[in-house]
């Protein structure tokens, strides 16, 4: 990669393919679902004469749509698109879809006349993917996930009969669209057939439907004891009579007859129209079943062949036998099916899943087409007349919108981004369900290898179900994940390439990436470990492999693959690790690891967030805002920078640049970084200076200790923007207003307000300022004669007007940094009722804090316990403070030691070294790692990384400091002082670098306290959470806890003024302000809720005192409650609504 950082790596082994476009799973299946040249031109190069895009394929099916007498046809062909109506950039701001309108071409033929009307119809704006792989809707950007279901085909079963304890088989033949067919063999020995999930049948009903005799059955099953048997229990003489009978159990209470009976089973697995097995599960059938080889694929229906054969081979099976012969001569295996086996399961990517949703709302405009045919004069009918694209349109909406495969992109980092377009889910419509999906499904299969990386996938209830697509793997035309292996001929390994889907790959002998080769490709061992069928790992000569992987890297993720020393993790630890690095923040200042793993550059830049410059050329022009490049051919070409811009998840995305005016730059190469990035390479974090040691008790329990350094450098230091949003619209009593002409409100709170009343840029505000002032209108009341003598002299400008302003949320403060406003004036696009829109974007700086989750890259995480003064923090004999104190508890029984040989190799990186002679562990290292000088950023690949013989020979040969000392030992421990008392710790400490993240779980986001604030309006009782600014609920076990320690006056107290004593607890608030004595608790507003609900009931209440005496519960507030509250400003009315988990 031209341009790449000097990183020096540790890999040993070459890899003679590189890592493929790594969104290529999302641009190649929309390209695919539009057509696309590029498309085209792919499948040309694959030998694929007549391609057919994913609209195409919709279209032809549909057409022609003819009328219920046939006199009328309507075509559809050659969809198009035009120019995208705005720019991302634009749509992102003005809330609009980044869409182009699609037109096709529709013919409709008068069958009669033979007259033929042509038109090119509007079909609706059609959403387009940009260069990211994301859409765009309404101004939001969200990815769609691909999602991995069982394929359409044949499936072969076998289990155990509780009763008897027999082996029984049975097949299922499941199609993409229409009616599922299944058989099996019975306990009693017999075979039978349920069409539809319906009554089961003999088999040999269904045979003699479709028009076998009993000689041709007895030819063709007479090898079988069991069809036999099954053909004897069958009542039925003829086609007809089996046709009656299969109509009866299918549509039972109908009158059968022969013809309905027919056309019954013909339209459920024989016409198109009702029954699809695609063209995958046409390929899976004749694979399976050995049917039709080397044909190309025509027709996605049944055939009576197809049910003959299925028929057969489960009899086979049951019986034992190992082949079976079909009719072409050709020798299959018998065999059950694996449904977890990625042979089995399939891919549904972003454009099949598009064009389901398009057929959907194809199917509901048919309908319509059909009826106007009937309805219109035929004479006036136009293919413009007969459509109506409203059910196509709001199709693709609603799966834009709501589906669940269409998420709202995870924008934390650039990496979040990555991984979330190479997220394969199994759950969704047409896919498995959380709370039915069983341990196998989610468990790692060996056909996952270089598919679906084992490691990275969701820790709650979702585990096993969402994975990540492998580094390697890609997606054929069918949906299955191939991934590339290295041809090898008579024990060489050549570098020709063969992608193998899961199937191709179990006939095959596999040896792994490391297995030793010499120069000429041949193994250097004899016998050469591999892996065969279902994950079987042995030893076999090396002239019985047929291929070996192409990369160590090959069967993990991208997030995962950014672990150095993946080796030495536990999978539990490297599990967190990979997810825990999409958490983290981007920093003010974004420093790539000293310790990489070769990935970072790649995952940059195919993230998108970063500059690259398409051509080469010459810098011309640089500035914050935009690089100029004057191109080789002559052209000029301007790259804009995004400048502090919110991302979907409140973190700041900003581009800078990295080049120089003058400098030469090449195609692709990084010419501007973007959040988390560092000359081009992905940087997540910091390269700190840890110890591991106890320190005090105070980083007990993975709690973190920090130096003070880290707050007041700003190295830690994230941005966050937050938008607030307010709109002026129309009510019943007249129209909202932005004004700063806010009723009962000082000068000093509107001093920040321009004159329309929206706060200027660059105000500092806190919680509770006004943004935005707005008025909205009163309700009406009976004037006095004095109002009405104002409302004469003034107008309506008297009008009463109450205060709906914009404020800063509670807990919120920061800078304004933008503003956008959109009125009806200015020819934006509102919605209905709304005349003006303010956008507020408000930016807030976030030093490291007590409380903030940090994590490493091996799943070692922590909340900061103590942020130390610098001088408190132990130190290295030159005087160096560390930066960072971790446990030495959390790593054995976490068992991810690839944190301390990162600390080891972190330090060799930041000192430098130089290998003197030439020691027996340097023999394998690469010429460039014979010596570097200090800050040398180094890369270790998984599985290909430094070895513990070459730290251990590294870390005596780093390079001195300043004073000429080396303070890191052969060991990695250095001796530590203590910073209070500057004695030295009484054993040497691991020291070294480690790369550091701050994660999401920021403690400004979580802390939250409330003295007074809204209450629930039925029960009076003060909300819940920080978003409703709630308070800490006091629970029944809460209320046990303090009956059991007698507490009775606190309990009461938390009962009944601090909750739901809507008297008590006005008159407490007096009391205080007064400095008088607690008044007594009244009665909780909850319980008059409970006789209310007991009245409901028809049950008569009554509320006795100690002594008998009735206790009248007064409805309203009393006088001295309105009196009290008005006097202390306390406003009575401010109820929120309340929801269902308040009342429980």
């Amino acid at each position: 990669m031209p341009g790449a950082p000097n990183r020096v790596s540790f890999a040993k082994l070459r890899e003679p393919l590189e890592v493929p476009g790594l969104l290529d799973v999302q641009i190649d299946s929309f390209e695919w679902l539009i057509g696309a040249p590029r498309w085209r031109e792919a499948a040309a190069a694959r030998g694929d004469v007549t391609p057919v895009g994913g609209l195409e394929e919709v279209l032809y099916e549909l057409s022609p749509i003819e009328d219920f007498s046939g006199s009328m046809s309507l075509s559809f062909s050659d969809p198009r698109f035009d120019e995208v109506k705005a720019p991302v950039d634009e749509c992102k701001d003005k809330d609009m879809t980044y869409a182009a309108p699609l037109f096709v071409t529709a013919e409709f033929i008068n069958n009669n006349t033979g007259e033929i009307k042509s038109q090119t119809v509007f079909m609706g704006d059609f959403p387009m993917m940009t260069e990211k792989g994301t859409f765009i809707i309404n101004g939001t950007e969200r990815v769609v996930v691909s999602q991995l279901v069982r394929s359409p085909g044949v499936y072969f079963d076998e289990s155990i009969d509780k009763s008897t304890e027999k082996l029984l088989h049975s097949v299922k033949v499941i199609p993409s669209r229409g009616a599922w067919l299944e058989f099996d063999v019975d306990k009693r020995d017999t075979v039978g057939v349920r069409i539809d999930r319906k009554r089961r049948q003999p088999v040999t009903v269904l045979l003699k439907a479709l028009g076998w005799t009993n000689e041709q059955i007895t030819e063709r099953f007479g090898f079988s004891e069991i069809m036999m048997s099954t053909l004897e229990k069958d009542n039925t003489a003829g086609t007809d009579e089996a046709l009656l009978d299969i109509y009866r159990k299918l549509r039972p209470g109908e009158p059968p007859t022969k013809e309905s009976a027919q056309t019954l089973l013909e339209n459920l697995f024989f016409k198109e129209k009702r029954y699809d097995l695609a063209r995958v599960g046409r390929y899976k059938v004749n694979k399976k079943l050995g049917l039709h080889a080397g044909e190309p694929i025509t027709s996605s229906t049944l055939t009576e062949e197809d049910v003959v054969a299925t028929i057969e081979y489960l009899v086979r099976l049951h019986e034992g036998q190992a082949t079976m012969t079909v009719p072409g001569g050709t020798e299959v295996p018998v065999e059950t099916d694996d449904i977890d086996h990625f042979g089995n399961r399939r891919l549904r990517t972003v454009g099949e899943l598009i064009q389901n949703q398009i057929r959907v709302g194809m199917s509901r405009m048919e309908r319509v087409v059909r009826e106007r045919m009937t309805t219109q004069d035929v004479e006036a009918i136009t293919p413009q007349t007969l459509i109506n694209i409203r059910p196509v349109v709001a199709a693709i909406k609603e799966f834009f919108g709501t589906s669940q495969l269409s998420q709202f992109m995870d924008q934390n980092n650039p990496l979040s981004g990555l991984t979330h377009k190479r997220r394969l889910s199994a759950l969704g419509p047409g896919g498995l369900s959380r709370e039915r999906a069983g341990l196998e499904v989610r468990d790692v299969h060996p056909s996952h290898y270089g598919r679906m990386c084992p490691i990275e996938t969701p820790e709650g209830p979702n585990i096993g179900l969402i994975g990540s697509l492998s580094v390697y793997a890609r997606v054929n035309p069918f949906g299955f994940i191939e991934t590339p292996y290295r041809k090898v001929v008579d024990g060489v390994v050549s570098d020709e390439i063969h992608y193998l889907t899961a199937d191709e790959e179990d006939r095959h002998v596999v040896a792994q990436a490391n297995s030793p080769i010499d120069s000429k490709g041949r193994f250097e061992e004899s016998r050469v470990l591999v892996r065969r069928k279902a994950g079987e790992v042995e030893y076999v000569p090396s002239s019985e492999v047929d291929y070996m992987d192409v990369s160590p890297r090959q069967m993990v993720s991208v997030a995962t693959a950014m672990i150095p020393f993946l080796e030495h993790d536990d999978a539990n630890r490297a599990l967190m690790g990979a997810n825990m690095q999409r958490q983290a923040v981007p920093l003010v200042r974004s420093e790539a690891p000293l310790v990489g793993t070769g990935m970072e550059l790649r995952a940059a830049i195919d993230a998108g967030d970063v500059v690259v410059a398409e051509k080469a050329g010459v810098i011309e022009e640089v500035s914050a805002d935009y690089i100029t490049v004057m191109a080789d051919d002559g052209t000029r070409h301007t790259y804009r920078m995004r400048k502090f811009e919110r991302s979907n998840h409140g973190t700041c995305a900003n581009q800078s640049p990295i080049v120089d005016a003058g400098e030469r730059v090449e195609a692709g190469q990084v010419i501007a970084d973007g959040p988390c990035t560092e000359n081009g390479e992905m940087a997540l974090g910091k390269n700190l200076l840890v110890a591991v040691m106890p320190w005090e008790g105070h980083n007990y329990e993975d709690a973190i200790i920090l130096s003070n350094r880290l707050v007041e450098e700003d190295v830690l230091t994230s941005i966050h923007i937050e938008e607030h949003e307010i709109d002026a619209r129309d009510t019943k009593l007249g129209a909202e207003e932005i004004t700063r002409d806010i009723p009962n409100v000082s000068d000093e709170v509107l001093a920040d307000l321009d004159e329309r009343g929206i706060v200027r840029i660059g105000a500092e505000v806190r919680d509770g300022d006004i943004l935005v002032g707005k008025v909205t209108p009163k309700g009406e009341t009976e004037l006095t004669p004095e109002e009405r003598l104002l409302r004469a002299i003034f107008g309506e400008k008297a009008r009463e007007v109450r205060d709906t302003s914009l404020k800063v949320p509670h807990g919120e403060s920061g800078k304004v940094i933008g503003i956008r406003v959109f009125s009806r004036e200015d020819d934006d696009e509102l919605p209905a009722g709304v005349n003006e829109l303010v956008r507020v974007y408000v930016a807030q700086k976030r030093k490291i804090s007590d409380g903030d989750k940090l994590a490493g890259r091996h799943g070692n995480k922590g909340v900061i316990g103590k942020i130390l003064p610098q001088e408190d923090m132990p130190f290295l004999p030159d005087g160096t403070p560390v930066d960072i104190i971790l446990n030495t508890h959390g790593v054995p029984r976490r068992m991810n030691i690839g944190q301390i040989l990162e600390t080891h190799l972190g330090w060799v990186a930041k000192s430098g070294w130089n290998i003197d002679g030439s020691p027996d562990w340097a023999a394998n290292l690469p010429e460039q790692l014979r010596h570097a000088q200090p800050n040398q950023i180094v890369s270790t690949p998984v599985f290909d990384g430094a070895k513990e013989e070459e730290l251990a020979g590294m870390l005596s040969c780093t390079l001195p400091n300043r004073d000429g000392e080396v303070m890191v030992d052969g060991d990695g421990k250095a001796v530590l002082f203590d910073g209070r008392s500057g004695e030295p710790f009484p054993y040497p400490v691991t020291v070294g670098y480690m790369y550091i993240m701050k994660l999401h779980h920021l403690v400004d986001d979580k802390i939250h306290a409330r003295s007074t604030g809204p209450y629930s309006m039925i029960t009076q009782q003060p909300l819940g959470g920080k978003a409703q600014f709630g308070g800490q609920r006091f629970g029944e076990m809460e209320c046990w806890a303090m009956q059991a320690y007698g507490a009775a006056y606190t309990l009461q107290e938390l009962l009944t003024i601090k909750s739901d004593d809507t008297v008590g607890r006005v008159k407490v608030y007096e009391a205080i302000v007064k400095g008088e004595n607690i008044p007594e608790p009244g009665i909780p507003e909850s319980f008059k809720v409970l006789l209310k609900e007991l009245q409901s009931l028809c049950l008569n209440v009554e509320v006795l005192s100690s002594d008998g005496a009735a206790i009248e519960l007064r409805e309203g507030e009393d006088e001295d409650l309105e009196r009290a509250a008005a006097n202390l400003g306390i406003n009575l009315s401010r109820n929120e609504s309340a929801s269902v988990e308040d009342l429980a």
